[in-house]
């Protein structure tokens, strides 16, 4: 019994040996993947402390620090903010006095590291805070939202800040600062959570991506914070792992203190059984007496420290549990156990119940070999069924050919449907072509009716201005007839007289009312006799000549009666002055008659250009927008597809815009805008040829205009430049696409040579003499010859 509970103890104690290997074999995986974790952060800021890292070692000798580190926001949200104000001065190096930046210059030029800032505070100039700013409602001062977290020389860095920030003022929103800044009699100078600064003198600079990489400092000194952190608990979760490995030594010490009170209980049995025999040996007895009391030491001596030992393993088992319990607090929360100890047991039952499953198993694997026997039986009565099936089957098969006699008379009558489909086809692409001729008479015609239009307009208003000048000469005749019967002038009439005019006086603003149109009904009743006049007024036609008449004969009246309440004595030397006038006035009557000629001239001129700059853009017009539907045609390989050109003026087109806009196949009608980049390119493309085919230029050259396009327009594009390039045109096309450049006679390639210094070189191959097989539709065409073009030669040559 004593042997039976001795090799259950062993056994208990290989147990939890096992379970607490298995713990820090785990244990032992996550502190691999903490160090790994740690490793690739410090490998990405070690390229960052690698530029600082010397003159750090410099500068610490001297006490100087960076402006950032040893201050940071209050809050996340004013970083962008405060890196906006800092701006130049973010990464600038705080020193004590100039001596001390001349040295630190001195020292970045002989190790030639990159540019610093450098921020003496004996000689900087600050001035002193606004006070008043402190006060103001929904803003606040940039200073004091920054703390200062340097555990010497606060004061100092708070006066580098105080030169850095000065009366800046925070605000909420861009609104805020805006109206702070500018709204206010006395302009400040202010900025926003989202890094917009609004200067005193009205300049205003946005936040940027470039900004918010900057604020990402602030961060990245609590991510070295975090890992500081780490790298403490990581030192003490290995001295934690010493203690662990420990146990072992503690496990050996227990199963000697074991093995020791076991051969104690045997020797206190073979004492008792050697005094039953009564040995009368003394000697034997004293000897074993003192064994018995040097056991008895060595006992107690080993229970202390057993119990020593027992002590120390409670107090490591209990940190260790507190570690396990910290490490493993995010694994326990995720699965829902309190500790990892009750996972661990889990774990022991679901061993064990797996065994149970092994054990089921087994079982269940004879039960499926007796059921396995059992189906083969089954399988050879399925044979025999299956013999059945197959003479069925032969059967069947006799009917399927029977079957598909029928079936091919079938699809030779779905033959002539599709023929007659196919002929239907072609009837409505032959009905589509009358309808698009059917529109372009009706474009024609409607174009017909607004001119036609434009004319009934235009008629329309002349004969209203006919009307309101009919209108304006019956109220001046209305109103001299009137003046004559008011001041009794004789007129000689052949019917009627001036007693019929009414006295009723009218005015250009009357409305013509049936009163007034009694009253041009009675006057146009009377006849005036103009037998009387002389011939030189019977002379006068047109209204302007008659106006003209009576202003001179207004200006002689005036004049004559001027003369004569000014003239005193006749002048002797009048018809001298007026010889020298009329000389004066032929001059003049001459040099109007030459530059109305000259008008006359200029504007013949001006209209014989103008006809032709319409006749000339009218012609590359027109045929442009014949051309380019052609092209556009043939580019896309389909008949559906349309390009249209049209003038915003028709009269004058070339003073207008031209509308251009393309119907790719199998699509509908959309705006340029609306389509795809290569569709865009494709249309581009076909406007540039069209051009081009009215007149020609000696070569094209196109660059990268296949960035857009797949290779399915890619193919098209270049198989009709191949067409093009035979007869019309000469192409040179930088291309970075492969289905592109494959297909040219030649190619040249650039590269950089670096002998003694960097060269560009050239790399000619000529292409003509291989073959090339393009494909159309997934056919092949016949293999052209490149060699039709040129010389049957390539060359391969690198000129310097």
């Amino acid at each position: 019994r004593q042997r039976h509970d001795n090799e259950q103890k062993k056994t208990e104690g290989l147990n939890t040996h096992q379970v607490i290997r298995a713990r820090g074999n785990s244990r032992a995986q996550q502190v691999k993947q903490m160090k790994l974790i740690t490793g690739e952060t410090k490998q990405n800021t070690k390229h960052r402390e690698h530029k600082t890292v010397k003159i750090k070692q410099e500068v610490t000798k001297q006490g100087i620090r960076r402006l950032d580190t040893g201050n940071c926001p209050i809050h996340k949200k004013y970083q962008l903010a405060v890196t906006k104000v800092f701006g130049r001065y973010m990464n600038a190096i705080v020193v004590a006095s100039e001596k001390v930046a001349r040295d630190c210059i001195r020292f970045i030029k002989e190790e030639r590291m990159g540019r610093e800032t450098f921020l003496p505070i004996d000689n900087l100039v600050v001035s002193p805070l606004n006070e008043r700013l402190r006060k103001m409602p929904g803003a606040k001062m940039v200073v004091d939202v920054v703390q200062v977290n340097a555990p010497t020389g606060a004061a100092q860095l708070r006066k580098v800040l105080q030169f850095v920030c000065g009366n800046t003022l925070v605000c909420e929103t861009i609104k805020e600062a805006r109206s702070m800044a500018f709204d206010r009699q006395e302009r400040i100078k202010t900025v926003s959570l989202e890094g917009t600064m609004f200067e005193k003198s009205g300049v205003i600079s946005g936040g940027s991506t470039n900004l918010r990489a900057k604020a990402r400092c602030w961060d990245e000194k609590d991510m070295l914070q975090l890992k500081e952190r780490k790298n403490q608990l990581t030192t003490e979760l290995r001295d934690l792992m010493r203690l662990k490995r420990k146990e072992l030594d503690l496990k050996q010490i227990v199963a000697q203190a074991q093995g020791a009170q076991t051969r104690l209980k045997y020797s206190k049995r073979e004492l008792e059984n050697l005094w039953k025999k009564n040995i009368p040996k003394c000697q034997e007895i004293s000897r074993m007496e003192s064994e018995l009391a040097n056991l008895d030491s060595q006992i107690q001596m080993q229970q202390e420290n057993v119990e020593a030992k027992d002590a120390e393993i409670k107090k490591i088992r209990y940190t260790i549990d507190q570690m396990e319990d910290s490490v493993f607090s995010d694994f326990c929360a995720e699965i829902g156990v309190d500790s990892i100890r009750e996972f661990e047991q889990e774990r022991l039952k679901q061993q064990t119940e797996l065994d149970k499953k092994r054990l089921e198993f087994e079982s269940q694997h004879a039960r499926l070999n007796t059921w396995i026997k059992y189906e083969q039986e089954q399988l050879e009565q399925q044979r025999k069924k299956v013999q059945k099936l197959e003479d069925t089957i032969s059967k069947e098969e006799k009917t399927m050919t029977e079957q598909r006699k029928e079936e091919q008379k079938l699809l030779a009558v779905v033959e002539e449907g599709q023929n007659k489909l196919l002929e239907c086809k072609n009837q409505l692409l032959a009905k589509k072509s009358e309808v698009a001729a059917a529109k372009a008479e009706l474009d024609q015609k409607t174009q017909i009716l607004q001119e036609i239009n434009r004319d009934l307009v235009k008629f329309q208003q002349e004969i209203m201005t006919t009307e309101t000048a009919m209108e304006q000469k019956r109220l001046a005749k209305h109103n001299l007839l009137l003046a004559c019967k008011i001041q009794n002038l004789q007129i000689n009439m052949l019917s009627g007289s001036l007693n019929e005019i009414s006295e009723v006086q009218l005015d250009t603003d009357s409305e013509s009312t049936t009163a007034t149109m009694n009253i041009y009904e009675k006057e146009a009743r009377l006849v005036i006799d103009y037998s009387d006049l002389e011939a030189e007024l019977k002379s006068l036609q047109a209204e302007q000549e008659v106006e003209a008449y009576l202003e001179k004969l207004r200006e002689s009246v005036s004049s004559i009666e001027g003369v004569l309440q000014r003239t005193t004595a006749p002048n002797l030397k009048a018809l001298e002055k007026m010889r020298a006038v009329k000389d004066k006035l032929q001059g003049v009557k001459e040099a109007f008659d030459a530059s109305t000629i000259a008008a006359r001239k200029c504007n013949q001129e001006f209209e014989q250009v103008k006809s032709q700059r319409t006749q000339l853009f009218s012609q590359c017009f027109e045929h442009v927008s014949v051309v380019i539907d052609q092209i556009y045609k043939r580019i896309c390989r389909n008949r559906s597809a349309q390009a249209i050109l049209s003038a915003d003026n028709p009269e004058e087109p070339y003073l207008g815009g031209i509308n251009y806009n393309c119907v790719a196949p199998g699509k509908r009608f959309m705006s340029m805008d609306n389509l795809s980049g290569g569709e865009k390119a494709i249309a581009a493309l076909s406007f540039i040829f069209a051009i081009h085919s009215f007149r020609p230029a000696p070569f094209l050259i196109l660059d990268e205009v296949d960035a857009a396009l797949d290779n399915t327009n890619i193919g098209k594009v270049t198989s009709f430049i191949r067409e093009e390039s035979r007869e019309n045109m000469q192409i040179i096309v930088i291309s970075l696409k492969e289905e592109f450049f494959s297909r040219a006679d030649s190619l040249l390639g650039v590269y950089s040579d670096f002998d003694e210094g960097m060269f560009s070189c050239i790399l000619t191959l000529d292409l003509r003499p291989y073959p090339l097989v393009e494909d159309d539709n997934g056919k092949q065409t016949d293999k052209e010859s490149r060699s039709d073009r040129g010389q049957d030669s390539a060359s391969l040559e690198s000129p310097p």
